[in-house]
């Protein structure tokens, strides 16, 4: 997994979540088909998976939205930023871990470079 170019999102706290949640749809399933109190029991470990997914990414060993530097992508790098929260994360959100982007108000202009492109008018009045 590591030797791609590409962020695929493997981490730690996904393949655990996705094995617990396994385990958990396979009891569900033996619940349907043979033993009643598997259904209460499969679902109670789907949901312990989502739980467990989450104390994991809070702890480090998640992965924040977007894309990560190429050094950060191995499945055994734990995220340092974790700790304070990543910025648009519902699962740093729900935890109270607010971090928010820096975004200009609305209605202020972005700042402009007095450069020839940001110039308008014919290619004689640029030249001066």
């Amino acid at each position: 997994m590591s030797g791609h170019t590409y962020d695929h999102g493997h981490t730690l706290a996904g393949w655990v979540g996705v094995a617990v949640a396994t385990v958990g749809g396979t009891v569900t399933g033996l619940g349907v088909i043979s033993w009643r109190p598997g259904i209460w029991l499969g679902l109670a470990v789907t949901a312990a998976a989502v739980l467990i997914t989450w104390a994991m990414h809070l702890a480090g060993w998640g992965k924040p939205p977007g894309l990560r530097p190429v050094a950060e992508r191995g499945l055994r790098v734990r995220d340092r930023a974790a700790r304070a929260g990543h910025p648009d994360c519902l699962g740093c959100a729900l935890a109270g871990r607010r971090v928010t982007r820096v975004r200009p108000a609305p209605g202020v202009p972005a700042a402009r470079t007095d450069s020839p492109a940001d110039r308008t008018g014919s290619p004689a009045d640029l030249a001066s």
